[in-house]
């Protein structure tokens, strides 16, 4: 009887001990599913920027998009568009204020003191342009796999107006493979009008579906980010004449 009752103390221990893991994986499988469903909140900087500058865009500049329903509406991605202005970033994510809180990469140069923090806050983190900058795109792609929804120009630059820009815009791989390498979606954009907005010509903006890229897993990294914007390019490329 002693035996029988320790075999079943044993028991009841182990029994206990499987329900407590089970549990602990339980709690932490809530706890990431928690972590993908609620996007990461905005600053008070870029709620008090977004709730002022809200009806200036819908009423001054006309500001529509289309193609909403597109976006993912949970868990990070990377969200790529043509490029005019210094002001781009916003009237691609004034669509989702406040519940989404967009990142981008902005110049090394403008990171001095106020400055910085005032990017910071307004969701941007640096990059040196006109060089390869394994910390951006390192920062970056942490960031989609956290959640964030994460801002790039495959241009590389804006486009060319006026005097000759040092940095020629040109199409570069660093959006797909921070998607790839972060396992979330590629939506392409297209924007128009940022680059009247002296002229208060008309804001516009087009979201397309994720591009396709589920093919590409037999690829060398190299191949498939190429492969990803070739197809990113014609996406937005596409968005973009829509608006015209």
């Amino acid at each position: 009887m002693v035996l029988a009752f320790a075999g079943d103390s044993t028991m009841t221990r182990r029994f206990g001990m499987a329900e407590h893991l089970s549990a602990g994986i339980r709690c932490r499988n809530h706890a990431i599913l928690l972590r993908v469903a609620r996007p990461h909140r905005p600053s008070w900087f870029y709620l008090l920027v977004g709730a002022l500058s809200w009806p200036v865009l819908r009423t001054l500049f006309r500001y529509r998009t289309t193609g909403v329903t597109n976006v993912p509406r949970d868990g990070g991605f990377v969200i790529a568009a043509n490029h005019w202005s210094n002001f781009d970033p916003w009237p691609l994510a004034l669509a989702f204020f406040p519940r989404r809180f967009f990142r981008f990469m902005a110049k090394a140069e403008l990171f001095w003191f106020p400055l910085s923090a005032v990017i910071k806050a307004g969701g941007g983190f640096k990059v040196r342009r006109g060089e390869r900058d394994d910390e951006a795109m390192s920062t970056a792609t942490a960031l989609a796999r956290d959640g964030h929804v994460v801002v790039m120009f495959p241009e590389g630059t804006r486009r060319r107006k006026g005097l000759r820009k040092k940095y020629e815009a040109r199409w570069h791989t660093g959006a797909a493979r921070i998607a790839l390498e972060a396992g979330v979606p590629l939506v392409p954009a297209g924007i128009a009008g940022t680059n009247r907005l002296a002229r208060l010509g008309p804001l516009r903006v087009a979201y397309g579906r994720p591009i396709e890229v589920g093919d590409l897993a037999g690829l060398s990294a190299a191949e498939a980010a190429q492969v990803a914007t070739d197809r990113l390019q014609e996406a937005i490329t596409e968005l973009e004449r829509s608006l015209s």
